[in-house]
């Protein structure tokens, strides 16, 4: 089968031509622009384009099949060729959908958690050698792609983002999925520049559970009021398994969970991430996968990457960087981190990056979301606003959304640079939270800071 990919630099899209690539089939690919470590990952397995840029003379009657990247515009020279010569144009949703028809699909579903959960699952069923079909958002250690199809697996487990499926397709990415195991770990408003309203937002998770597969298996988060209300309300066939915070105890910066076989300590803290585990051990049980061979594998489970994860740490200075940017992300990692690390001085800094969080309409729906931590910054670029063509937003509208006295505001890229190198960062924990890097931030130079 010959696969042509429109926006091949993107990270599910250049995972998934490696897959497909791996499974034999014949890939090319176009991008305006491609960046590491898509760019050296393409490159290692011979699809990078050899010049950037959309070329329509490479889209012939010969591709059996188009794959359209979210990257590219309605109106991209290879799509509207592609549609001329009325060749087969797949969202990178609906072409997994197409290659797992005759699995058990695992959809992991959620406005936070579902990389971590899916992460938890992939990791527990790798420690026991039990081979499936994924897709998931972040690299996973012993994991060579995000990305992994075969003809012979009987499982596929997929993260189920909320987010458009292509140009051409404005359905959400988890709607084409169709579960034969489904979980949400929660509903807290985000994409507000496709979902105008929390209740729209809402409303996709709800179609999400009515497209299960009949007699299907829901997973939920019943402490979560938005999803206990979507899942129990639904008239859909399928069997419902709630999850909550399960029993456990901090101590000496450890989490231990308690299990019928004794306490188990955790690499990973927080209620939200305990929230994940039990969520991700019922998933992993309606797999096969028994609660004592869940336990001992998931003690060895550090987190996703860029979730929570540590960057550098000694006797006195732990410095965390975490892909939190939502209002709900945020207050649960602060809070996470204040509670595991009692004693000691919690420095947050988030980056507002996301369309969402630089909208001057969505602020308020970070009130609150900081106050766990002793120390409290936010970081945004105004040159940022100006390529989202988003409208002005003052220093004075950031301190009024998050109602907090001392909040520390920059933005320009160089002065919070100063303000971390300088800060005393004894008994610390410092927390950097963003989907960016604070305008160029070398995340690795912050290992000189411990």
């Amino acid at each position: 089968m010959k696969i042509h990919f429109i926006a091949i630099g993107g990270s599910a899209m250049h995972n998934l031509a490696i897959a497909l690539h791996k499974k034999g089939y014949q890939i090319s690919g176009s991008d305006d622009t491609i960046h590491d470590p898509s760019k050296s990952r393409l490159e290692k397995y011979n699809l990078l384009p050899e010049k950037f840029g959309w070329f329509p003379e490479r889209i012939s009657e010969d591709l059996d099949v188009i794959i359209l990247g979210m990257h590219a515009k309605k109106e991209n020279p290879e799509l509207l060729k592609a549609q001329e010569l009325g060749l087969k144009i797949y969202s990178y949703p609906e072409f997994l959908y197409e290659q797992s028809k005759d699995k058990t699909r695992v959809v992991i579903g959620g406005s936070h958690g579902k990389t971590t959960i899916t992460s938890m699952i992939l990791h527990v069923l790798n420690y026991h050698d039990r081979e499936v079909d994924f897709m998931v958002g972040a690299q996973l250690e012993g994991f060579d792609t995000m990305v992994h199809l075969t003809e012979y697996n009987d499982f596929i487990v997929l993260e189920g983002d909320e987010y458009l499926s292509s140009p051409i397709d404005m359905r959400p990415k988890f709607h084409l999925y169709k579960p034969n195991i489904a979980l949400i770990s929660g509903i807290a408003w985000d994409h507000i520049n496709v979902f105008p309203t929390f209740e729209n937002y809402k409303q996709q998770f709800q179609i999400f559970t009515d497209a299960m597969v009949n007699g299907g298996i829901m997973v939920y988060n019943d402490q979560d009021e938005h999803v206990k209300g979507v899942v129990e309300s639904s008239e859909n066939h399928i069997k419902k398994y709630p999850y909550k915070t399960p029993n456990h105890r901090i101590e000496n910066g450890i989490t231990f969970l308690e299990t019928e076989e004794g306490d188990l300590p955790l690499e990973i803290f927080g209620n939200h991430n305990l929230q994940n585990l039990a969520g991700a051990k019922w998933v992993c049980q309606h797999m096969g996968i028994d609660e004592v061979d869940f336990y001992e594998a998931i003690a060895s489970f550090t987190g996703a990457s860029k979730r929570l994860e540590k960057i550098s740490e000694n006797s006195e200075t732990v410095i965390f960087k975490d892909f939190a940017h939502s209002p709900s992300k945020v207050l649960a990692t602060t809070k996470a981190v204040k509670e595991q690390y009692k004693s000691r001085t919690i420095i947050t800094c988030l980056e507002l990056h996301t369309y969402s969080s630089l909208n001057a309409k969505f602020l308020a729906e970070y009130n609150g979301a900081l106050d766990a931590a002793d120390k409290a910054v936010v970081f945004y670029s105004p040159h940022a606003l100006q390529i989202k063509q988003l409208e002005t937003i003052s220093k004075q509208q950031i301190a009024d959304a998050f109602q907090r006295d001392d909040l520390i505001i920059y933005t320009n890229p160089q002065e919070f640079k100063d303000f971390l190198f300088i800060e005393q960062l004894k008994n610390t924990v410092l927390v950097l939270m963003s989907s960016g890097n604070y305008g160029g931030l070398d995340f690795e130079a912050l290992k000189d800071l411990v």
